[in-house]
């Protein structure tokens, strides 16, 4: 147990006091997959929480009792919203009032896969603007080894607050899975780690209200790299599974049937499966950043880097699987319309953060072919290279599917009847195995 001196121990204990009777006021800067599922789980618990986001529309959407995140139920939010418990704002005039304040902004890389940390700064200047005394500040965006010491605590203590003394701040990696139905924001274990002790203890405080679990590490540093151990495991995973995808193809091996057999065994493996690239706001992304820093350290991230590049190619992959298939048939892709099933980066969800599928219409795009798309959870898609392009979802009938020279199944919503599609289309493509309980029409359907 850590010992403080008077003044900090009345500091900390006001604060968890707070914490303990739900007085405490709650800001989470970022209202976005991350934010607003967070910001709702601690007003459902009876904090007080300010979203911010300088999104206006996100904020209009939440004052009206509008859920724009599909794990966000829109009954539970318009409660909070009309109970005065959530309250949204597209400034940060107000961070004073907050006793904790929750940073949920996006980290996204530049087009060197270099970190790009300008939403982080940003944020942390304008907590900065607003810091007083008995405030603790979490950082949830996922990042690099070493951004809360060596990029949010300068901006801090240029205030002259004192870490631990005056403030707290904890680094809190998100753990968010949309769509998932088993596993919500506060049944998932938290991970703090602290810059000071009293910063670590009052972070458990707090988070311990809302999760399950809540699981201390030494340090941020310590946070920061279990966050992204988590994702790059996954990004190694799914790249070794994916170059066994083509190797198996070569081989003439089904690769869903050898990856469920390895799955039988009771021990020493985890099943992952192939499909048409990764995407989302975590795998394909945060891996890069410690590759990135782990330069500082002369250290270079083979697995890593390799991972990546096999996971990449796997959206290329698929568009030259698509140009053989069209090629037995005595078509080409150029010229041939596509029907793109599903553009999410994984089903049943409205994300399409860094989708596979978005790479690969653009690369058909390219090759000239002519695409439609239907996503019953994303209504339009915007492309960016090249010539920007705005594409629209088309209804799923009959009459699209036949007059499609190929149907490529790039995100397997369970929503949508994989045989009535079967019926209808004359070629398809399946990149996630989503006709695997097909009857008819086994002879039109080739997996990757």
């Amino acid at each position: 147990m850590a010992i403080y001196n008077e003044r900090e121990e009345h500091l900390i204990n006001v604060l968890k006091e707070k914490i303990s009777n739900q007085s405490a006021k709650v800001a989470v800067i970022g209202l976005g997959y991350v934010g607003l599922p967070l910001a709702v789980e601690q007003a459902k618990i009876g904090f007080s929480v300010m979203g911010v986001d300088k999104d206006l529309n996100k904020v209009e959407q939440i004052k009206k009792g509008k859920s724009y995140i599909g794990d966000v139920n829109e009954d539970v939010l318009r409660a909070l919203v009309k109970s005065g418990k959530l309250s949204a704002y597209d400034h940060f005039d107000r961070l004073k009032e907050a006793d904790i304040i929750i940073i949920c902004v996006p980290t996204p890389l530049k087009s060197a896969r270099e970190p790009d940390l300008s939403f982080v700064i940003s944020a942390t200047r304008e907590v900065a603007g607003q810091l007083r005394t008995g405030q603790l500040i979490s950082l949830e965006s996922t990042t690099f080894p070493g951004t809360t010491r060596e990029v949010i605590l300068p901006i801090l203590k240029s205030t002259n607050l004192v870490v631990g003394r005056d403030f707290f701040l904890v680094f809190s990696p998100e753990r968010v899975d949309p769509g998932n139905k088993h596993f919500t924001t506060g049944d998932i274990s938290k991970v703090v780690g602290g810059v000071t002790e009293m910063c670590r203890e009052a972070a458990c405080t707090f988070y311990s209200q809302s999760f399950k679990d809540v699981v201390p590490v030494s340090s941020p540093g310590a946070a920061e790299m279990t966050k992204i151990f988590e994702n790059t495991y996954r990004s190694v995973n799914i790249a070794m599974v994916n170059e066994f995808m083509i190797l198996c193809d070569r081989m003439g091996l089904d690769i869903w049937e050898v990856v469920d057999a390895a799955g039988t065994k009771p021990f020493g493996i985890q099943t992952f499966y192939p499909g048409p690239g990764v995407g989302g706001h975590c795998i394909p992304v945060d891996p890069f950043y410690l590759a990135w820093k782990a330069k500082d350290y002369n250290f270079c991230t083979r697995f890593i880097d390799l991972a990546g590049e096999i996971n990449m190619q796997a959206s290329e992959y698929v568009v030259q699987k698509l140009i053989t298939l069209l090629n037995k048939h005595k078509k080409c892709l150029n010229g041939s319309r596509i029907f793109v099933l599903g553009v999410a980066y994984k089903k049943d969800i409205d994300d399409i953060r860094e989708s596979p599928a978005l790479k690969i219409i653009d690369s058909l795009h390219k090759n000239h072919a002519e695409v439609i798309y239907h996503d019953p959870y994303v209504s339009s898609i915007e492309l960016f290279s090249g010539n920007e392009r705005c594409m629209q979802s088309v209804s799923l009938t009959e009459k699209e599917l036949a007059g499609a020279d190929c149907v490529l199944i790039a995100t397997d919503h369970t929503c949508v009847n994989y045989q009535w599609v079967a019926d209808h289309a004359q070629l398809i493509l399946d990149s996630r195995n989503a006709t695997k309980n097909v009857q008819r029409g086994e002879e039109k359907i080739i997996k990757i």
